[in-house]
């Protein structure tokens, strides 16, 4: 896949399995004339070319993804790609083992934010019940 338009079109499929079709609907659907250029990019591009890339798995690209997120506290985005990485096959223990491991290389602050931006959403996706103690994270420092 060469041209622009076949990236594009690879790119929203990938997309949409990963983010799921409510999120990239409310995306597009917020699409204006300002951002119509940038919405292009980022599915021809990351989803495109990057996500569509074979030696990696969507899995370890979550696992990427998670924590490069921590690494530069985009939260939002965080909560958007735990719900992905539960898409792409993560278990909420091996997400917690990501967000473990940002601890060391991104920080404990970044790495408890991240923990309470993802047993929330955990939370919302009903695959953990918050204040259990499988939930993950939530002691705060």
């Amino acid at each position: 896949m060469t041209d622009d338009r076949s990236r594009h079109d690879e790119g929203m499929r990938i997309r949409r399995e990963v983010l799921g079709d409510t999120h990239v609907d409310r995306a597009v659907a917020r699409t204006t004339g300002f951002t119509e250029d940038f919405q292009d990019l980022i599915t021809r591009y990351a989803w495109g070319d990057i996500w569509a890339r074979p030696l990696l798995d969507r899995r370890t690209r979550s696992c990427i993804t998670l924590t490069a997120l921590v690494a530069h506290g985009h939260l939002q985005e965080l909560a958007m790609h735990v719900r992905a990485a539960l898409r792409n096959g993560l278990t909420p223990d091996e997400i917690k083992e990501v967000l473990l491991q940002t601890a060391i290389y991104c920080g404990v602050p970044a790495a408890n934010s991240a923990f309470a931006v993802a047993q929330q959403v955990l939370a919302e996706e009903g695959v953990i019940v918050p204040g259990s103690l499988d939930a993950p994270g939530g002691t705060g420092t």
